[in-house]
């Protein structure tokens, strides 16, 4: 059996839900199932694994039809040799696997990735992926604002939530800021300001968090605010580009926050209020566009209606999804035979992602692929006429006609993604080639070749007639 995909979970921070234990493995299950339907993965060679290391959740270990471990959650040394093994085992078996961690709690998601991000060809998905998903809508709301994309080293931008989401949106932003800087030759300093349940994170904070440490402002930087500041006052004074939510707390965005925002002095603020599920958004897409303005650019991470302004005026909702990037980011390593998932080869999966949407969407205050246009536009026919590999499970599918879903398919995106990737990759020299094809055929492709090389790479499901019509 042969493995490309593995995405891992130890089951302690299900998003919304909490430690689940051992009934968090319908996560992993989950992400391979869009692996198979947005990147094309093989669903023999994908891996959902299940780290079984105890409970904290009291009714569990109190339920006596739970099926997981009943004994507290394994913690410091202990917790990371069985994370080892696994590694260790994996890497071992299936050296070319591509290993997705995904719910992890935050003390655990930064110290498994800084240990083996540069060891395996490995990332996390709350940390990486849903910081390239809001880095490339960042990047969008520079564009909406009229200005070029360089300006988003000038952008004013406050985070609220402390966890490993919010913190990997901050790093991945900083490098953001720092790459264009280097590239331009114009100064690398962020304007970022970092809110957590105690208020503005400060240098003057007791017990600061070391993962939140390098985002702490210091007191001459944060003239007329303090220590602990609250998220009103901070929207006041600041009067940011962008106020993006991951804390978890859904309304935090109150009335108040919402109106001060409405008097950034940017042409066209952005509220990303992205954490989930719905009832812990920071706001509703209807109070931003009622509080802040009409002129405002939204972002949600769960589903909501575009919402009615009036006079034939819609006020669009972007959902920050992150499988419009992490099957990209999987597949391009593994097509390009990666060694390691860099920053660069994230920074390029996001900045792909922002320029997908045209100059017209993004005036219309779009910033991703609508989901309801995301059909897939290759159907795989019962009586296909062309040969398929019972191996690999892949064929030339045929086409529908573009006109029927505007050309839009999440394979098509996936595809852009994973190319930028895998370029990316080649770029860094970490590409080894997957398969027959090898580095040097790989640094040979074109940017519409590598393209098409991920498309031709992808599995398509061919189901074969039961019954044989004359």
């Amino acid at each position: 059996m042969q493995v490309d995909m593995i995405v891992v979970t130890d089951g302690s921070r299900i998003l919304g839900l909490g430690d689940l234990g051992v009934q968090g493995i319908g996560i992993p299950i989950g992400k391979l199932d869009v692996y198979v339907a947005a990147a094309g993965m093989n669903p023999k060679r994908v891996l959902p694994v299940m780290l079984d290391v105890g409970t904290n959740n009291q009714k569990l270990l109190e339920d006596r039809l739970y099926l997981g471990l009943r004994q507290p959650r394994l913690e410091g040394d202990e917790y990371i040799a069985i994370v080892d093994e696994f590694m260790e085992a994996v890497h071992t078996r299936w050296p070319k696997a591509i290993v997705q961690f995904e719910d992890f709690q935050m003390k655990w998601a930064f110290e498994t990735l800084e240990r083996y991000r540069k060891r395996c060809c490995m990332f996390n998905d709350d940390i990486q992926g849903t910081a390239g998903v809001a880095l490339a809508g960042l990047l969008g709301a520079v564009r909406a604002q009229g200005l070029p994309l360089t300006d988003f080293v000038k952008q004013k931008i406050v985070v609220v939530g402390a966890g490993s989401a919010g913190i990997g949106v901050l790093n991945m932003a900083v490098q953001a800021v720092s790459r264009m800087a280097r590239i331009n030759g114009i100064a690398d300093k962020h304007q970022f300001y970092l809110i957590d349940k105690d208020g503005l994170v400060t240098k003057d904070r007791k017990k600061l968090d070391p993962a939140a440490a390098s985002f702490a402002k210091y007191p001459e930087e944060i003239d007329g605010l303090r220590e602990g500041a609250n998220l009103a006052e901070v929207v006041r004074k600041v009067k940011p580009d962008v106020l993006l939510g991951l804390s978890g707390v859904g309304g935090i965005f109150t009335e108040e926050v919402l109106k001060a925002m409405g008097e950034s002095n940017s042409p066209r603020p952005a509220i990303f209020a992205m954490s989930n599920p719905t009832l812990n958004a920071e706001c509703t897409p209807a109070d931003a566009f009622k509080h802040a303005g009409e002129n405002i650019v939204f972002a949600s991470g769960s589903p909501f209606q575009n919402v009615d302004l009036g006079n034939g005026k819609v006020g669009h909702v972007n959902q920050a999804n992150n499988m419009y990037l992490f099957p990209g980011i999987g597949l391009g390593a593994l097509l390009s035979g990666a060694r390691l998932i860099t920053d660069d080869m994230l920074q390029a999966a996001a900045e792909c992602l922002a320029s997908y949407i045209t100059d017209d969407e993004i005036q219309r205050g779009i910033l991703y692929p609508s989901v309801g246009r995301l059909v897939p536009q290759y159907i795989a026919l019962q009586t296909s006429p062309y040969p398929v590999s019972h191996a690999s499970g892949k064929g030339t599918p045929q086409k529908k006609e573009k006109e029927e879903n505007g050309g839009q398919c999440i394979r098509d995106i996936t595809a852009e993604v994973a190319a930028a990737v895998l370029r990316e990759a080649v770029i860094e020299d970490l590409a080894e080639g997957h398969g027959e094809v090898g580095p040097r055929e790989l640094k040979c492709m074109s940017k519409e070749e590598t393209v098409e090389y991920v498309k031709r790479s992808m599995w398509f499901p061919v189901y074969h007639p039961l019954v044989h019509e004359k």
